[in-house]
């Protein structure tokens, strides 16, 4: 069992040498999240300007996604940071899953949003309400389509790239923002059609999209949370390690905390096999594992009498 800063690291019995940079990864990371929040917050600025200038609540409702992003960006900065603490004996396995309860903030705001949008759609559709400013509100939002576009692109692509659930569900979340600035600004053409109840009826359509996307990142945060993880690299680990000589047949386990794959595998090995050979081929296991799952960071063997 290794030591880190003199406490005991639970879930790196053996090294990997791995194809990635944490810390070049974690650069990408902040370098996404500060570019995204100062553009989001420019756009959800316009937006926000107009949208109580002209009335418009889809624009409004459109405005508080773009800000809201910019609350969530700053919760995924939050959990990188804490996930980079090392081990304590409080927290053996280190503060990796701070990126995953950072996404539970990120689901909780999608539905935050969602429910202001749903309310002032609702009343301004009730109430009749009148919209104006129809060609600023136009403008500002394809400002929104094109800057949330841009921003989805740029936090999916690093996201994928880091292997963040995280920065993925932001993603969505920014492309989200721009299917509602589309909506956003179909009601305002359709005020200017001279069909008045458009731009509440927008703003409820745009409400939609929230719960939905709203629902695929919390359902996506649990999995990860509940340990859920592709079944394909469990029988793949335990098909790799079966092939290692020396063991008769083993048992895996893998599980996601943050950015981190970790893979456990029981091997069951002949009764007399001494405890230096043991040892052995448990690293000759997370060698042969290393280029088949080359996500995998922290590796736990375990051997056992077959």
């Amino acid at each position: 069992m290794h030591i880190v800063n003199g406490v005991r690291d639970p879930a790196a019995s053996f090294p990997l040498d791995t194809v990635t940079d944490d810390a070049a990864e974690r650069r990408q990371a902040n370098r996404a999240v500060a570019v995204s929040a100062v553009g989001l917050a420019l756009t959800g600025l316009i937006e926000l300007a107009i949208a109580l200038l002209s009335g418009s609540v889809a624009l409004l409702g459109d405005a508080l996604h773009n800000l809201s992003d910019v609350s969530t960006s700053v919760l995924v900065f939050v959990g990188f940071r804490a996930s980079r603490k090392v081990p304590t004996e409080r927290y053996p396995y280190g503060y990796e899953r701070a990126e995953d309860l950072a996404g539970i903030g990120v689901a909780l705001v999608i539905w935050g949003s969602a429910a202001v949008a749903a309310y002032e759609s609702i009343n301004k559709l009730l109430r009749h309400g009148g919209t104006g400013y129809l060609g600023w509100g136009i403008a500002a939002a394809i400002v929104g389509i094109a800057g949330n576009q841009l921003v989805a692109r740029y936090k999916l692509v690093v996201g994928r790239r880091i292997r963040s659930a995280t920065m993925v569900a932001d993603a969505k979340h920014s492309w989200l923002d721009a299917l509602s600035s589309a909506g956003a600004m179909l009601g305002l053409i359709g005020v200017a059609l001279g069909w008045g109840w458009a731009d509440a009826v927008a703003g409820i359509v745009v409400t939609g999209f929230i719960c939905h996307v709203g629902w695929e990142v919390t359902a996506d945060i649990a999995h990860r949370l509940l340990d859920g993880v592709d079944p394909e690299i469990v029988t793949t680990a335990e098909a790799v390690a079966a092939a290692v000589p020396g063991v008769t047949h083993a048992h895996a386990r893998a599980r996601w905390t943050g950015r981190t794959l970790r893979v456990e595998v029981e091997g069951f090995l002949d009764p007399g096999t001494p405890l230096a050979a043991a040892d052995r081929i448990g690293r000759q296991v997370a060698a042969a594992l290393a280029p088949q799952i080359p996500e995998m960071h922290n590796f736990t063997w375990t051997a056992r009498a077959a």
